[in-house]
């Protein structure tokens, strides 16, 4: 087609090649996807427990939609692209344009998945692994798919203009434009496109010493008369110049000789959503910590302030087991490259009182399980502060992804004085364990029955002790800004050197500002480790069912996938930038070099031919092993871990856990070779859809969805109903207010 022949001799290349090397770019046809159930928990909710369920669901839908801002300058622009298809036609309808305009069941099929999986990432970068993602079908069907709708026909000049704006830009495969990151490493939009690492280091010093944290900002970077100016950005209702004088850090300030502004208004349409939703959901608040706690988000949202955010958080923390549970707002900084800024997400979710229980138990144990973990009391919180830990069915989570747990809030103040909350997300796991065989990659035969019938109940335990134990334990020693010491700094010895305690937190830093771009992924692996490390504990076991027999083989099966996980981690690791995309597989494979290092035939990876000829590895464990050799290298490398972490000694931990970052083709194991297979042989991660919630008369209903690509477009197309039109002009007014900033 003229397509074609329109193209440069290189672009033409990069098509032949595609095929071949790119699949990772692409979602496959048959992508798992599965709705999430929740019809059975949400019945049994009262009108009234419904009503709060649905206002906070609104408020996190909307909220979510920053989600497209956060990630990428097309994200917002493809994703009205697909509303404004969607809504006029539902998956089906459009089929039949689709096949008249020469499109085959494959490259529709393709398009729908691509669909589903902008709206299920919040954007065109995959949420786990940051890595973008095209359609698996050529630019020129899909344009004319978009031209044979009925929204193309019905408003050509405007979808022409929404084509063209973003259509480049779903397709490029330009090297940044691979995964997300910081200048020339990848795309962000927590800063402008001119932005370093220095720039960032810069602002964080800035934020600290005005005491502001960077959770809910992004940075934009101009030059004024060859002179740098920084705006820091505010995500609130308000705008600038309103009421500033409720918030004391907006304007214009001289710092290290570098002009910085904090300004506010980022997301302002979609913000006001949020509120506005938590306003009218306090009217159907269960209790007094509950409105209090609604009252001081919806203050967060509509002024940017964080530190209302933490008073909100303090109220959940003291709300105790509620039936419908829920957070929101700017939590995880897992996608700024920086690490300090966090990404919207909102989730409500139903208590599962049966798995709670077990977890609670696990809860009231815990003060006999923290002095069996490898460091000092010294390196343990003064008191453990017994958090709220339940099991959830999820009704809603926006955002860019889902996980199977969660610990919460990440303000260390907070956690380490007044305590936090811990999540499972049952409905999750449950559709995450379901693993068929013949997709069950690198084990040997022996082990995959075995690693099927456990791999749920292992889950349980190292989600369970990850997210209480692990996140949930150790101290980090601080010095405040009126000199007082939380330890005594004439006695307490560092268990690696020998010497006592030199180096410590200081006023309002936080782990987060201190070990920037390795906090998240350090954490993640502390928390893994000691998952390892407490699974091998009988009564842990036996809290969560496991005696005899079964305990054993839960534990092996829970270090198998571990090491398997550390394997499957080399998909989220690039090589040309030699960077990790994913916190939580770095850590795993973090932890396999732990393993692998002790030796003593404890772990081993074996480059073997496949039954269908290609590459092929098959990871070994020796089970009679784990509670020695394992146990041993697990407690002291945690230990170290601990320590680095609570003497804010970021030289130490960085050289420690850089080092077992390191993938490398040198040593014992080709890492790199290795990762060509796991990529060979990588599945495609599952997509979730979600219900909707409907008010009718005075009830509310749950619209579910079936678990398929045209499902999930329709929940989508179906969620913002009432005002979609207003809200796709906000969306490509918010995008291009700030077009200029990215190139």
């Amino acid at each position: 087609g003229t397509w074609v022949e329109n193209c440069s001799r290189c672009t033409i290349k990069k098509i032949l090649n595609l095929n071949m090397v790119d699949s990772q770019y692409y979602l496959p046809n048959d992508v798992g996807i599965s709705a999430l159930d929740c019809s059975e928990a949400f019945r049994l909710l009262s009108p009234r427990e419904k009503m709060y369920a649905h206002y906070l669901s609104r408020a996190a839908w909307y909220g979510g939609l920053a989600v497209l801002l956060q990630t990428s300058p097309e994200s917002a622009n493809i994703f009205v692209l697909l509303q404004r298809i969607f809504r006029k036609q539902t998956p089906a309808q459009l089929e039949k344009d689709a096949t008249a305009a020469g499109l085959s069941s494959e490259e529709y099929q393709a398009f729908l998945v691509y669909a589903a999986g902008l709206y299920a990432n919040m954007g065109n970068y995959k949420s786990f692994g940051d890595t973008k993602f095209i359609p698996n079908l050529p630019k020129y069907k899909l344009e004319a798919l978009v031209k044979a709708s009925q929204a193309f026909q019905e408003q050509p000049t405007e979808m022409k203009a929404l084509w063209d704006s973003c259509s480049c830009l779903i397709y490029s495969l330009e090297k940044r434009q691979k995964q997300l990151g910081l200048g020339d490493k990848g795309i962000t939009t927590y800063f402008s496109g001119n932005c370093s690492l220095e720039d960032a280091e810069l602002a964080q010093k800035f934020l600290d010493s005005k005491k502001l944290s960077a959770y809910n900002t992004r940075l934009f970077k101009r030059e004024n008369g060859g002179k740098a100016c920084y705006e820091v950005r505010l995500a609130s209702a308000e705008q600038k110049g309103q009421n500033c004088s409720t918030l004391s850090c907006c304007g214009s300030f001289n710092f290290e000789d570098k002009e910085f502004s904090v300004k506010r208004g980022d997301y302002s349409p979609l913000m006001e959503k949020v509120a506005s939703n938590l306003q009218q959901a306090q009217a159907f608040a269960a209790n007094e910590n509950q409105r209090k706690m609604l009252e001081e988000y919806q203050r967060s949202f509509t002024l940017g302030s964080i530190e209302a955010h933490k008073e909100g958080s303090r109220y959940w923390i003291k709300d105790k087991s509620p039936i419908v549970e829920s957070y929101i707002g700017f939590i995880e900084s897992y996608r700024d490259p920086f690490g300090s800024r966090g990404e919207f997400e909102g989730f409500v979710a139903i208590v599962n009182k049966a798995m709670s229980e077990r977890f609670a138990n696990l809860v009231s144990s815990a003060e006999v399980l923290l002095p069996e973990l490898p460091w000092p009391q010294d390196f343990e919180k003064d008191t453990f502060l017994k958090p709220d830990f339940t099991s959830l069915d999820v009704l809603t989570f926006a955002g860019s992804g889902i996980p199977a747990g969660i610990n919460i809030p990440n303000y260390d103040d907070i956690r380490q004085s007044e305590g936090f909350k811990n999540v499972s997300l049952g409905n999750v796991l449950a559709v995450a364990y379901a693993t068929q065989k013949e997709k069950l990659t690198f084990l040997e035969e022996d082990d995959k029955d075995m690693f099927i019938q456990w791999k749920g109940p292992s889950f349980d335990v190292q989600v369970g002790l990850h997210e209480l134990l692990g996140h949930g334990s150790g101290k980090l020693f601080v010095q405040d800004d009126n000199g007082e010491f939380n330890f005594d700094q004439t006695k307490v010895i560092n268990p690696e050197s020998k010497q006592l305690v030199s180096s410590w937190y200081h006023g309002s830093e936080t782990w987060d500002s201190k070990f920037t771009t390795i906090a998240s992924s350090y954490e993640e692996c502390r928390a893994e480790c000691v998952g390892l490390y407490l699974c091998l504990n009988k009564q842990v076991l036996s809290i969560f069912g496991n005696e005899g027999q079964q305990a054993d083989d839960v534990i092996y099966v829970n270090w198998l996938s571990m090491v398997r996980g550390g394997l499957l981690g080399l998909e989220f690791y690039t090589p040309e930038s030699q960077s990790w995309r994913q916190a939580h597989m770095q850590a795993r494979f973090v932890i396999l070099r732990v393993l692998l290092e002790v030796g003593e035939g404890l772990v081993g990876l074996k480059e073997v031919t496949g039954q269908d000829g290609k590459p092929d590895i098959r990871i070994t464990l020796d089970r009679s092993k784990i509670s020695t050799v394992g146990k041993d290298a697990i407690h002291r490398f945690l230990c170290k871990l601990q320590v680095f972490k609570s003497t804010a000694d970021v030289a130490g931990g960085r050289a420690l856990y850089e080092g077992y970052s390191t993938v490398s083709d040198g040593g014992s194991h080709d890492f790199l070779r290795l990762r060509e297979t796991v990529l060979l042989r990588k599945e495609a991660r599952k997509m979730f859809v979600q219900a909707n919630t409907k008010i009718k008369g005075d009830s509310v209903e749950l619209v579910e969805y079936e678990g398929t690509a045209a499902g999930l477009i329709r929940s989508f197309t179906e969620r913002f109903e009432e005002d979609a039109e207003l809200l796709e002009a906000d969306l490509l007014e918010l995008n291009k207010r700030d077009a200029t900033c990215w190139s």
